[in-house]
């Protein structure tokens, strides 16, 4: 990254630095972020209710806390969104609590990023929150996560 003053800085809380050097930070929304840090860009908000609109632009995938996303094509053209912006401004995703949806977020993110699904987790555990990815299902999901899809960037047999 050439001008990396858009940036998160790694190694800031919740942010994750992906292979390519794209910087996204993670949170969970139950906790207020830093007053100093500086604000999204742009947010992905994977959420069973639609939350209260940010100042930033922003997006949100309907997906229940614990489960996977309700309609899996629109959350991958989410994901896909993210990890593009990713290349060039500040991306937040967040659930709730910044883990389950959150991390499998982050790990489908590392999939896109060149990261093999079923190393993706892992990465996603070593360099976000050794907790990431909470359940089974989440688990499954990553791993069944492509890099590229034959149907399109947003379309997914996921």
């Amino acid at each position: 990254m050439e001008n990396d003053a858009w940036a998160w800085s790694a190694g800031d809380p919740g942010v994750l630095e992906l292979p390519s050097g794209r910087l996204i930070r993670g949170r969970g929304l139950r906790r207020p972020p830093d007053p100093a840090a500086p604000v999204p860009a742009y947010g992905l908000y994977l959420l069973s209710a639609r939350p209260p609109r940010p100042p930033w632009e922003s997006r949100w995938v309907r997906w229940p806390d614990f489960r996977l996303p309700a309609d899996r094509r629109d959350a991958r053209a989410a994901l896909v969104e993210a990890w593009r912006r990713a290349a060039d401004s500040r991306v937040e995703i967040a659930c709730a609590g910044g883990r389950g949806r959150t991390g499998t977020a982050l790990a489908c993110l590392a999939v896109l990023d060149g990261v093999p699904a079923d190393e993706a987790v892992r990465y996603v555990r070593a360099h976000y929150d050794r907790r990431a990815v909470e359940t089974p299902w989440q688990r499954g999901y990553v791993r069944r996560f492509t890099p590229a899809d034959p149907a399109g960037p947003s379309g997914s047999a996921d």
